[in-house]
Protein backbone atom coordinates (compact mmCIF):
# COMPACT_ATOMS: atom_id res chain seq x y z
CA UNK A 1 0.00 0.00 0.00
CA UNK A 2 1.17 3.51 -0.54
CA UNK A 3 0.06 6.13 1.38
CA UNK A 4 -0.32 9.65 -0.55
CA UNK A 5 1.19 13.01 1.43
CA UNK A 6 -0.44 15.73 -0.48
CA UNK A 7 0.87 19.27 -0.02
CA UNK A 8 -1.98 21.51 0.35
CA UNK A 9 -0.42 25.12 0.91
CA UNK A 10 1.08 27.96 -1.13
CA UNK A 11 -0.94 31.17 -2.95
CA UNK A 12 -0.96 30.61 -6.85
CA UNK A 13 -0.25 34.19 -7.27
CA UNK A 14 0.23 33.85 -10.82
CA UNK A 15 -3.04 32.83 -11.16
CA UNK A 16 -4.24 36.44 -9.84
CA UNK A 17 -7.12 37.30 -9.77
CA UNK A 18 -8.66 33.88 -9.75
CA UNK A 19 -6.58 32.24 -6.95
CA UNK A 20 -5.45 34.24 -3.55
CA UNK A 21 -4.17 33.91 -0.60
CA UNK A 22 -7.35 33.16 0.69
CA UNK A 23 -8.35 30.82 -1.37
CA UNK A 24 -5.59 29.48 -3.82
CA UNK A 25 -5.60 27.92 -6.63
CA UNK A 26 -5.89 23.79 -5.79
CA UNK A 27 -9.20 25.17 -4.90
CA UNK A 28 -10.76 26.04 -8.26
CA UNK A 29 -11.86 23.73 -10.72
CA UNK A 30 -9.02 25.77 -13.62
CA UNK A 31 -9.34 23.08 -16.06
CA UNK A 32 -12.59 20.79 -16.10
CA UNK A 33 -15.12 20.20 -12.95
CA UNK A 34 -12.96 19.27 -10.62
CA UNK A 35 -10.64 21.37 -8.44
CA UNK A 36 -6.69 20.27 -9.09
CA UNK A 37 -6.62 19.61 -5.29
CA UNK A 38 -9.48 16.81 -5.94
CA UNK A 39 -7.64 16.10 -9.68
CA UNK A 40 -4.45 15.37 -6.99
CA UNK A 41 -6.61 13.16 -4.72
CA UNK A 42 -8.73 11.02 -7.25
CA UNK A 43 -5.26 10.12 -8.96
CA UNK A 44 -4.27 8.24 -5.58
CA UNK A 45 -7.28 6.36 -5.21
CA UNK A 46 -7.50 2.19 -5.67
CA UNK A 47 -6.41 -0.67 -4.10
CA UNK A 48 -3.02 -0.08 -4.33
CA UNK A 49 -3.66 3.68 -2.01
CA UNK A 50 -4.26 4.68 1.60
CA UNK A 51 -6.28 7.17 2.82
CA UNK A 52 -4.36 10.28 1.85
CA UNK A 53 -2.32 12.58 4.43
CA UNK A 54 -2.80 16.07 3.92
CA UNK A 55 -0.50 18.98 5.09
CA UNK A 56 -2.12 22.16 5.04
CA UNK A 57 -2.87 25.24 7.64
CA UNK A 58 -5.78 26.87 9.87
CA UNK A 59 -7.30 28.07 7.26
CA UNK A 60 -7.63 25.83 4.45
CA UNK A 61 -8.57 22.46 7.08
CA UNK A 62 -12.89 22.86 5.98
CA UNK A 63 -12.08 23.78 2.59
CA UNK A 64 -9.64 20.52 2.09
CA UNK A 65 -12.41 18.21 4.47
CA UNK A 66 -15.62 19.37 2.17
CA UNK A 67 -13.69 19.27 -1.54
CA UNK A 68 -12.59 15.54 -0.04
CA UNK A 69 -16.00 14.67 0.95
CA UNK A 70 -17.11 15.96 -2.62
CA UNK A 71 -15.54 13.60 -4.49
CA UNK A 72 -16.06 10.90 -1.96
CA UNK A 73 -12.35 10.66 -0.34
CA UNK A 74 -11.82 9.94 3.54
CA UNK A 75 -8.67 11.38 4.37
CA UNK A 76 -5.80 9.37 6.67
CA UNK A 77 -5.37 12.46 8.67
CA UNK A 78 -5.11 16.17 7.93
CA UNK A 79 -2.27 17.74 9.38
CA UNK A 80 -2.71 21.54 10.06
CA UNK A 81 0.93 23.86 10.11
CA UNK A 82 1.12 26.63 12.34
CA UNK A 83 2.37 28.23 9.99
CA UNK A 84 3.95 27.96 6.37
CA UNK A 85 7.86 26.24 6.47
CA UNK A 86 8.11 25.32 3.15
CA UNK A 87 8.07 21.65 2.04
CA UNK A 88 11.47 20.18 3.88
CA UNK A 89 9.58 20.63 7.40
CA UNK A 90 6.06 19.64 6.00
CA UNK A 91 7.29 16.41 4.24
CA UNK A 92 9.37 15.61 7.58
CA UNK A 93 6.41 15.68 9.97
CA UNK A 94 4.44 13.65 7.27
CA UNK A 95 7.09 10.80 7.25
CA UNK A 96 7.16 11.13 11.15
CA UNK A 97 3.49 11.08 11.50
CA UNK A 98 3.04 8.10 9.74
CA UNK A 99 6.35 6.28 10.34
CA UNK A 100 5.06 5.88 14.08
CA UNK A 101 2.86 3.03 12.88
CA UNK A 102 4.89 1.53 10.56
CA UNK A 103 7.99 3.07 9.37
CA UNK A 104 8.86 0.93 6.05
CA UNK A 105 5.33 2.85 4.47
CA UNK A 106 5.95 3.74 1.04
CA UNK A 107 5.33 7.14 0.91
CA UNK A 108 4.32 9.12 -2.30
CA UNK A 109 4.48 13.15 -2.15
CA UNK A 110 2.79 15.28 -4.47
CA UNK A 111 2.05 18.60 -4.87
CA UNK A 112 -2.31 19.68 -4.67
CA UNK A 113 -2.27 22.26 -7.60
CA UNK A 114 -0.85 20.10 -10.67
CA UNK A 115 -2.55 18.61 -13.68
CA UNK A 116 -2.21 15.10 -14.76
CA UNK A 117 -4.75 13.98 -17.23
CA UNK A 118 -3.66 10.36 -17.76
CA UNK A 119 -3.94 8.93 -14.68
CA UNK A 120 -3.20 5.54 -15.84
CA UNK A 121 0.35 6.61 -16.88
CA UNK A 122 0.51 8.09 -13.59
CA UNK A 123 0.26 5.04 -11.60
CA UNK A 124 2.48 3.14 -14.27
CA UNK A 125 5.12 5.97 -13.50
CA UNK A 126 4.74 5.34 -9.40
CA UNK A 127 4.76 1.17 -10.46
CA UNK A 128 8.12 1.76 -11.95
CA UNK A 129 9.70 3.35 -9.02
CA UNK A 130 8.63 0.93 -6.46
CA UNK A 131 11.62 -1.52 -7.65
CA UNK A 132 14.08 1.70 -6.46
CA UNK A 133 11.90 2.50 -3.34
CA UNK A 134 12.36 -1.38 -2.54
CA UNK A 135 15.94 -0.95 -2.28
CA UNK A 136 16.10 2.04 0.00
CA UNK A 137 16.36 4.79 -3.01
CA UNK A 138 14.69 7.94 -2.82
CA UNK A 139 13.01 8.45 -6.56
CA UNK A 140 11.89 11.56 -8.06
CA UNK A 141 9.51 12.13 -11.19
CA UNK A 142 11.07 14.08 -14.48
CA UNK A 143 8.52 15.50 -16.87
CA UNK A 144 9.55 15.13 -20.69
CA UNK A 145 9.74 18.89 -21.96
CA UNK A 146 7.46 19.52 -24.71
CA UNK A 147 8.85 23.17 -24.80
CA UNK A 148 11.81 25.28 -23.40
CA UNK A 149 10.31 26.41 -20.22
CA UNK A 150 11.99 28.71 -18.10
CA UNK A 151 9.51 28.64 -14.88
CA UNK A 152 10.70 25.19 -13.94
CA UNK A 153 13.84 23.79 -12.51
CA UNK A 154 15.10 20.74 -14.30
CA UNK A 155 16.94 17.24 -14.04
CA UNK A 156 20.22 16.09 -15.47
CA UNK A 157 19.64 12.10 -16.03
CA UNK A 158 23.10 10.47 -15.76
CA UNK A 159 22.10 8.04 -18.82
CA UNK A 160 18.91 7.77 -20.87
CA UNK A 161 16.12 5.91 -19.83
CA UNK A 162 12.88 3.72 -21.36
CA UNK A 163 10.44 4.72 -18.08
CA UNK A 164 12.91 3.15 -15.54
CA UNK A 165 14.31 4.64 -12.92
CA UNK A 166 17.64 6.25 -13.38
CA UNK A 167 20.81 7.77 -11.39
CA UNK A 168 20.36 11.97 -11.37
CA UNK A 169 23.38 13.63 -12.15
CA UNK A 170 22.48 16.98 -10.41
CA UNK A 171 19.27 19.26 -9.90
CA UNK A 172 19.29 22.58 -12.10
CA UNK A 173 17.82 25.96 -11.50
CA UNK A 174 15.32 27.84 -13.54
CA UNK A 175 17.08 28.62 -16.66
CA UNK A 176 17.08 31.66 -19.10
CA UNK A 177 15.21 30.96 -22.02
CA UNK A 178 18.97 30.21 -24.39
CA UNK A 179 19.56 27.27 -21.47
CA UNK A 180 16.02 25.64 -21.63
CA UNK A 181 16.43 25.70 -25.00
CA UNK A 182 19.77 24.08 -25.33
CA UNK A 183 18.31 21.59 -22.44
CA UNK A 184 15.72 20.55 -24.43
CA UNK A 185 17.95 19.93 -27.67
CA UNK A 186 20.45 18.08 -25.81
CA UNK A 187 17.72 15.20 -24.53
CA UNK A 188 19.06 14.43 -21.18
CA UNK A 189 16.95 17.08 -19.07
CA UNK A 190 13.51 16.53 -17.42
CA UNK A 191 11.21 19.52 -15.94
CA UNK A 192 11.26 18.99 -11.69
CA UNK A 193 7.76 17.80 -11.08
CA UNK A 194 8.47 17.99 -7.09
CA UNK A 195 6.78 14.60 -6.85
CA UNK A 196 8.38 11.96 -4.60
CA UNK A 197 8.34 8.25 -3.59
CA UNK A 198 9.87 6.76 -0.43
CA UNK A 199 9.58 4.68 2.35
CA UNK A 200 8.78 6.43 5.69
CA UNK A 201 12.42 5.27 7.34
CA UNK A 202 14.44 5.92 4.00
CA UNK A 203 13.44 9.83 3.82
CA UNK A 204 14.04 10.00 7.93
CA UNK A 205 17.30 8.73 7.87
CA UNK A 206 18.49 11.16 4.96
CA UNK A 207 16.56 14.34 6.83
CA UNK A 208 19.22 12.67 9.61
CA UNK A 209 22.16 12.91 7.44
CA UNK A 210 21.59 15.93 5.32
CA UNK A 211 19.49 18.23 7.64
CA UNK A 212 19.72 17.00 11.05
CA UNK A 213 18.75 20.68 12.13
CA UNK A 214 14.98 19.57 11.14
CA UNK A 215 14.55 16.88 13.16
CA UNK A 216 14.35 17.70 16.47
CA UNK A 217 11.45 21.10 15.86
CA UNK A 218 9.57 18.60 13.26
CA UNK A 219 9.52 15.55 15.89
CA UNK A 220 8.62 17.64 19.17
CA UNK A 221 5.84 19.50 16.94
CA UNK A 222 4.66 15.94 16.46
CA UNK A 223 4.50 14.85 19.84
CA UNK A 224 2.94 18.26 21.25
CA UNK A 225 0.43 18.46 18.44
CA UNK A 226 -3.53 17.83 19.46
CA UNK A 227 -6.05 16.53 17.83
CA UNK A 228 -9.14 19.77 17.27
CA UNK A 229 -12.23 18.32 15.53
CA UNK A 230 -10.66 15.40 13.87
CA UNK A 231 -7.47 17.71 12.75
CA UNK A 232 -4.09 16.93 13.44
CA UNK A 233 -2.51 20.69 14.74
CA UNK A 234 0.99 20.54 14.55
CA UNK A 235 2.86 22.04 18.14
CA UNK A 236 3.13 25.63 17.22
CA UNK A 237 6.32 26.30 19.67
CA UNK A 238 8.74 23.66 18.64
CA UNK A 239 7.00 24.12 14.72
CA UNK A 240 8.61 27.87 15.03
CA UNK A 241 11.91 26.59 15.34
CA UNK A 242 11.88 24.72 12.02
CA UNK A 243 14.23 26.05 9.24
CA UNK A 244 12.07 27.38 5.71
CA UNK A 245 13.37 25.46 3.34
CA UNK A 246 12.29 23.45 0.62
CA UNK A 247 12.94 19.57 0.23
CA UNK A 248 15.20 20.02 -3.10
CA UNK A 249 17.96 22.31 -0.91
CA UNK A 250 17.20 20.76 2.29
CA UNK A 251 17.97 16.47 1.21
CA UNK A 252 17.43 16.24 -1.77
CA UNK A 253 20.21 18.14 -4.02
CA UNK A 254 22.46 16.23 -1.40
CA UNK A 255 21.23 12.99 -1.17
CA UNK A 256 23.33 9.87 -3.48
CA UNK A 257 20.29 7.73 -3.36
CA UNK A 258 18.19 9.95 -5.58
CA UNK A 259 17.03 7.90 -8.73
CA UNK A 260 14.41 9.66 -11.24
CA UNK A 261 11.58 7.74 -13.53
CA UNK A 262 10.79 9.89 -16.09
CA UNK A 263 6.82 10.86 -17.15
CA UNK A 264 5.93 11.26 -20.76
CA UNK A 265 2.29 12.01 -19.69
CA UNK A 266 0.79 15.43 -19.72
CA UNK A 267 1.72 17.59 -16.93
CA UNK A 268 1.57 21.02 -16.03
CA UNK A 269 1.69 22.76 -12.31
CA UNK A 270 -0.79 25.41 -14.06
CA UNK A 271 2.06 28.02 -12.86
CA UNK A 272 0.20 30.65 -15.06
CA UNK A 273 -2.49 31.83 -17.42
CA UNK A 274 -0.37 30.43 -20.20
CA UNK A 275 -0.86 26.76 -18.92
CA UNK A 276 -3.93 27.05 -18.50
CA UNK A 277 -4.67 28.00 -22.03
CA UNK A 278 -2.68 25.17 -23.01
CA UNK A 279 -4.51 22.80 -21.16
CA UNK A 280 -7.67 24.04 -22.38
CA UNK A 281 -9.77 22.68 -25.44
CA UNK A 282 -9.37 25.82 -27.34
CA UNK A 283 -11.30 26.85 -30.92
CA UNK A 284 -10.16 26.55 -34.33
CA UNK A 285 -8.83 29.93 -34.01
CA UNK A 286 -6.98 29.05 -30.50
CA UNK A 287 -9.41 30.93 -28.60
CA UNK A 288 -10.75 29.46 -25.03
CA UNK A 289 -13.30 30.96 -23.08
CA UNK A 290 -14.65 30.34 -19.94
CA UNK A 291 -18.11 31.73 -17.85
CA UNK A 292 -19.92 34.47 -19.52
CA UNK A 293 -16.99 35.34 -21.95
CA UNK A 294 -17.46 36.19 -25.78
CA UNK A 295 -14.38 36.31 -28.51
CA UNK A 296 -15.09 38.31 -31.50
CA UNK A 297 -12.36 37.56 -34.48
CA UNK A 298 -9.98 36.91 -31.46
CA UNK A 299 -6.69 34.40 -32.32
CA UNK A 300 -4.36 32.34 -29.45
CA UNK A 301 -6.60 34.02 -26.60
CA UNK A 302 -8.08 33.32 -23.07
CA UNK A 303 -11.02 34.91 -22.17
CA UNK A 304 -12.97 33.34 -18.56
CA UNK A 305 -15.27 35.38 -16.56
CA UNK A 306 -16.08 33.57 -13.06
CA UNK A 307 -18.65 36.21 -12.58
CA UNK A 308 -22.43 35.94 -13.36
CA UNK A 309 -22.92 39.52 -13.35
CA UNK A 310 -19.79 40.46 -15.86
CA UNK A 311 -19.82 39.24 -19.21
CA UNK A 312 -16.13 39.67 -20.72
CA UNK A 313 -15.83 40.67 -24.67
CA UNK A 314 -12.83 40.69 -26.61
CA UNK A 315 -12.74 41.80 -30.09
CA UNK A 316 -9.89 40.88 -32.35
CA UNK A 317 -7.49 39.68 -29.84
CA UNK A 318 -4.04 38.09 -30.23
CA UNK A 319 -2.27 36.32 -27.67
CA UNK A 320 -4.40 38.05 -24.69
CA UNK A 321 -5.60 36.98 -21.45
CA UNK A 322 -8.19 38.50 -19.90
CA UNK A 323 -9.89 37.05 -16.64
CA UNK A 324 -12.83 38.80 -14.87
CA UNK A 325 -14.08 38.42 -11.51
CA UNK A 326 -16.49 41.00 -9.26
CA UNK A 327 -14.27 42.30 -7.68
CA UNK A 328 -10.85 42.81 -10.33
CA UNK A 329 -9.74 42.39 -14.03
CA UNK A 330 -6.45 40.95 -15.38
CA UNK A 331 -6.07 41.81 -19.21
CA UNK A 332 -2.12 41.07 -20.57
CA UNK A 333 -0.13 39.87 -23.53
CA UNK A 334 -0.50 35.88 -22.95
CA UNK A 335 3.87 36.57 -22.83
CA UNK A 336 3.58 38.00 -19.85
CA UNK A 337 2.03 35.39 -18.10
CA UNK A 338 4.59 35.59 -15.23
CA UNK A 339 4.49 38.28 -14.54
CA UNK A 340 0.87 38.14 -13.02
CA UNK A 341 2.85 37.81 -9.27
CA UNK A 342 4.23 41.90 -10.14
CA UNK A 343 0.52 42.97 -10.47
CA UNK A 344 -0.33 41.14 -7.02
CA UNK A 345 3.38 42.99 -5.37
CA UNK A 346 1.64 46.21 -6.88
CA UNK A 347 -1.49 45.50 -5.34
CA UNK A 348 -0.50 44.89 -2.15
CA UNK A 349 1.97 48.06 -1.82
CA UNK A 350 -1.01 50.48 -2.25
CA UNK A 351 -3.55 48.35 -0.01
CA UNK A 352 -5.83 46.62 -2.12
CA UNK A 353 -7.98 43.93 -0.65
CA UNK A 354 -8.18 42.30 -4.18
CA UNK A 355 -4.29 41.36 -3.47
CA UNK A 356 -5.20 38.49 -1.03
CA UNK A 357 -8.75 38.45 -0.04
CA UNK A 358 -11.03 36.00 -2.22
CA UNK A 359 -14.91 37.75 -3.12
CA UNK A 360 -16.63 34.76 -1.39
CA UNK A 361 -15.06 34.08 1.76
CA UNK A 362 -15.36 30.73 2.53
CA UNK A 363 -15.88 29.05 6.00
CA UNK A 364 -16.62 25.92 7.85
CA UNK A 365 -20.14 25.91 7.62
CA UNK A 366 -20.09 27.11 3.95
CA UNK A 367 -19.07 31.08 2.18
CA UNK A 368 -20.32 34.47 1.85
CA UNK A 369 -20.17 37.00 -0.32
CA UNK A 370 -20.61 41.31 -0.11
CA UNK A 371 -22.80 42.52 -2.87
CA UNK A 372 -22.94 46.08 -0.88
CA UNK A 373 -21.10 48.10 1.09
CA UNK A 374 -21.36 51.98 2.40
CA UNK A 375 -20.48 53.67 5.35
CA UNK A 376 -23.35 52.59 7.63
CA UNK A 377 -24.85 49.38 5.98
CA UNK A 378 -23.44 46.18 4.05
CA UNK A 379 -25.38 43.90 1.89
CA UNK A 380 -24.12 39.95 1.89
CA UNK A 381 -25.23 36.99 0.20
CA UNK A 382 -24.58 33.96 2.74
CA UNK A 383 -24.52 30.11 1.77
CA UNK A 384 -24.79 27.33 4.38
CA UNK A 385 -24.73 24.11 3.95
CA UNK A 386 -27.20 21.41 4.84
CA UNK A 387 -26.53 20.50 8.78
CA UNK A 388 -24.23 23.37 9.23
CA UNK A 389 -24.66 25.84 11.63
CA UNK A 390 -23.05 29.31 12.59
CA UNK A 391 -21.69 30.55 16.30
CA UNK A 392 -23.88 31.28 19.12
CA UNK A 393 -22.74 35.52 18.55
CA UNK A 394 -23.18 39.16 19.00
CA UNK A 395 -22.25 42.23 17.78
CA UNK A 396 -20.90 45.42 19.31
CA UNK A 397 -22.00 47.72 16.43
CA UNK A 398 -24.07 46.47 14.18
CA UNK A 399 -27.61 45.11 13.69
CA UNK A 400 -29.15 42.27 10.85
CA UNK A 401 -31.67 41.84 8.96
CA UNK A 402 -32.07 38.34 7.69
CA UNK A 403 -34.17 37.30 4.43
CA UNK A 404 -33.95 34.07 3.88
CA UNK A 405 -34.52 33.57 -0.59
CA UNK A 406 -33.89 29.37 -0.28
CA UNK A 407 -34.50 26.71 2.29
CA UNK A 408 -35.06 27.19 5.61
CA UNK A 409 -33.53 29.02 8.81
CA UNK A 410 -33.72 28.18 12.17
CA UNK A 411 -32.63 31.87 13.63
CA UNK A 412 -32.08 31.82 17.80
CA UNK A 413 -32.16 35.42 18.89
CA UNK A 414 -31.70 35.45 22.94
CA UNK A 415 -34.32 33.25 23.84
CA UNK A 416 -36.24 32.67 21.30
CA UNK A 417 -36.03 29.77 18.40
CA UNK A 418 -37.92 30.11 15.05
CA UNK A 419 -37.68 28.98 11.98
CA UNK A 420 -37.68 31.45 9.04
CA UNK A 421 -38.81 29.89 5.14
CA UNK A 422 -37.92 31.26 1.87
CA UNK A 423 -39.51 34.95 1.60
CA UNK A 424 -39.42 35.43 4.59
CA UNK A 425 -37.32 37.99 6.92
CA UNK A 426 -36.41 38.45 10.69
CA UNK A 427 -34.23 41.59 12.26
CA UNK A 428 -31.71 40.73 14.68
CA UNK A 429 -30.88 43.63 16.84
CA UNK A 430 -27.75 45.08 18.31
CA UNK A 431 -26.14 43.11 21.04
CA UNK A 432 -28.54 40.30 20.78
CA UNK A 433 -27.01 36.86 20.98
CA UNK A 434 -28.28 35.19 17.66
CA UNK A 435 -27.38 32.16 15.62
CA UNK A 436 -28.50 30.37 12.19
CA UNK A 437 -28.84 26.94 11.19
CA UNK A 438 -29.61 25.27 8.32
CA UNK A 439 -32.02 22.15 9.75
CA UNK A 440 -32.92 21.30 5.91
CA UNK A 441 -31.12 18.73 3.78
CA UNK A 442 -30.12 21.79 0.85
CA UNK A 443 -28.13 24.69 0.55
CA UNK A 444 -30.06 27.17 2.96
CA UNK A 445 -29.17 30.94 0.92
CA UNK A 446 -30.22 34.06 2.92
CA UNK A 447 -29.69 37.86 2.16
CA UNK A 448 -28.09 39.75 5.08
CA UNK A 449 -28.37 43.40 5.64
CA UNK A 450 -25.99 44.88 8.18
CA UNK A 451 -26.48 48.19 9.48
CA UNK A 452 -24.10 50.06 12.26
CA UNK A 453 -21.05 52.34 12.87
CA UNK A 454 -18.97 49.63 12.54
CA UNK A 455 -19.20 46.57 10.19
CA UNK A 456 -15.89 44.60 10.39
CA UNK A 457 -15.68 40.77 10.83
CA UNK A 458 -13.90 41.16 13.76
CA UNK A 459 -16.95 42.98 15.74
CA UNK A 460 -17.98 39.28 17.28
CA UNK A 461 -18.83 37.98 20.73
CA UNK A 462 -18.74 34.18 20.18
CA UNK A 463 -20.57 32.68 22.99
CA UNK A 464 -20.78 28.07 21.32
CA UNK A 465 -18.84 27.36 18.31
CA UNK A 466 -18.62 23.46 17.25
CA UNK A 467 -15.80 24.62 14.68
CA UNK A 468 -13.77 25.62 18.08
CA UNK A 469 -12.90 29.30 16.81
CA UNK A 470 -11.71 31.89 19.62
CA UNK A 471 -12.95 35.06 20.56
CA UNK A 472 -12.86 37.47 17.43
CA UNK A 473 -12.69 34.72 14.31
CA UNK A 474 -14.64 35.96 11.34
CA UNK A 475 -17.83 33.91 10.60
Amino acid sequence: MITPIILCGGSGTRLWPLSRKSYPKQFVPLVGDKTLFQGSALRMTGSDFAAPIVITNSDFRFIVTEQLQEVGIDPGAILIEPDGRNTAPAVLAAALYVARKDPDAVLLVAPSDHIIPDTNAFKAAIEAGLSAVDSGQLVTFGITPTHPETAYGYLELTTPSDGQPVALKRFVEKPDAERAAAMLAEGSFLWNAGIFLFRARDIIAAFETHAPDLIAPVTAAIETGHVDLGFCRLGPEAWAGAKDISIDYAVMEKADNLSVVPFNGGWSDLGGWDAVWRESDTDTNGVVTSGEATAIDCTDSLLRSDSDRLEVVGIGLKNVMAIAMNDAVLAADMSRAQDVKKAVDALKAKGSTQATTFPKDHRPWGWFESLAISDRFQVKRIHVHPGAALSLQSHHHRAEHWIVVTGTAEVTIDDKVQLVTENESVYIPLGAVHRMRNPGKVPMVLIEVQTGAYLGEDDIIRYEDVYARGQGAKG
